[in-house]
């Protein structure tokens, strides 16, 4: 049985307002052959793969000495000199792999066509190469399907309805399996906030509210992800970027809501389906360092590290526990303390 595809994609409205260079580009060459993409050059792991497109390899992103890329934070270059890379962690990204609504964007390998899913799969597989990248199609799929060892799940997508609308009519049997999973905390789950400007969990302004994210509030292992202007500072903060849903005034979404950059600026695409990727890649590398942890114990450890000292005018409501910092996951601290190896906390 085919799944409900009555599906939003969370980057696109924000692609209603890239520069006009992207908007130009994107309602010159639509049309133009050899958008199929070359994911297999591209994404470490189980990528789609395919014949290389006819597409300028130039830049404007350029590759660092140390391998990572502009929109990268710098704690992923540490993380890959330290060996921990995601090896042994699959992180599986449900989004749309079919269809004609592609976007252009550059994350490091010049400017690209692609589809939303495969967007977001590049940048879980650029910022974790080692992890095991797996794209499901939450077009066709009716269960979630779960590989051996640790799993991290990326949604960066919404089911939108209105209000009135609830309990939905139609069944989406991928999303309950979905939902199931994150309340047994099977995995670490990345959800997307949302690019409404509105708190998670709240209708938008035509009413409308994304029934997958109130569905995995309270739920264990669940991260929602907001996006920053850009990745912060000490001396750099950042502020929550204009479209980015935020955490609001409930306490369990604030105690699971983090915030990462999306270098839009430098990259052409926007939206927190691009943050949400972000955060699962940082999962899968602390995952493969910490093999032994569970997805609960792993997602509350990316929670507990967050920083506030990078984000502008910190409050709870606006940006939940703060900016993800892989660093200080990999390195966690306690307060007062000297510092613990991860492997001497109890998680209780």
């Amino acid at each position: 049985m085919k799944n409900n595809p009555n599906r939003k994609f969370i980057m696109n409205k924000p692609q209603l307002f890239p520069v006009v260079f992207v908007a130009g580009l994107l309602a010159c060459l639509l049309a133009a052959p050899g958008f199929a993409g070359d994911l297999g050059t591209e994404v470490s792991g189980k990528g789609r793969t395919g014949t290389p497109a006819a597409e300028t390899s130039s830049s404007g992103c350029p590759q660092n000495a140390d391998g990572t890329f502009c929109w990268m934070n710098p704690d992923i270059g540490e993380a890959w000199a330290s060996g921990y890379t995601g090896s042994g962690v699959s992180v599986t990204v449900v989004d749309r792999f079919t269809g004609d609504e592609q976007q252009i964007g550059d994350l490091g390998h010049g400017p690209r066509w692609r589809l939303h899913g495969q967007w977001v799969a590049q940048m879980a597989g650029m910022v974790a190469p080692g992890a095991n990248i797996i794209e499901l199609d939450n077009s066709e799929a009716d269960s979630l399907l779960l590989e051996d060892g640790l799993n991290v799940i990326n949604l960066s997508y919404a089911i939108e309805e209105p209000l009135s609308g609830y309990p939905l009519e139609e069944p989406y049997l991928l999303e309950e399996s979905i939902v199931d999973a994150a309340r047994a905390g099977a995995a670490v789950f990345t959800k997307a906030a949302g690019n409404d400007s509105v708190a998670v969990g709240t209708p938008d302004v035509e009413g409308r509210i994304d029934f997958l994210a109130t569905d995995l509030i309270g739920m264990q292992s669940t991260i929602f992800v907001g996006a920053l202007e850009h990745n912060g500072t000490p001396e750099n903060k950042a502020g929550l970027a204009a479209y980015s849903n935020y955490a609001g005034s409930n306490p369990e979404v604030q105690n699971q809501f983090l915030t990462v950059g999306v270098e839009s600026d430098r990259t052409g695409l926007y939206g927190t389906s691009l943050a949400a990727p972000v955060v699962a890649g940082y999962a899968a590398i602390l995952g493969s360092k910490f093999t032994s942890a569970t997805p609960t114990q792993l997602g509350n450890q990316l929670l507990d590290t967050a920083r506030t000292d990078t984000i502008v005018n910190y409050n709870a409501a606006t940006y939940g526990r703060g900016e993800a910092s892989l660093s200080r996951a990999l390195a966690p601290f306690r307060s007062g303390r000297r510092a613990l190896r991860f492997e001497q906390l109890n998680f209780l």
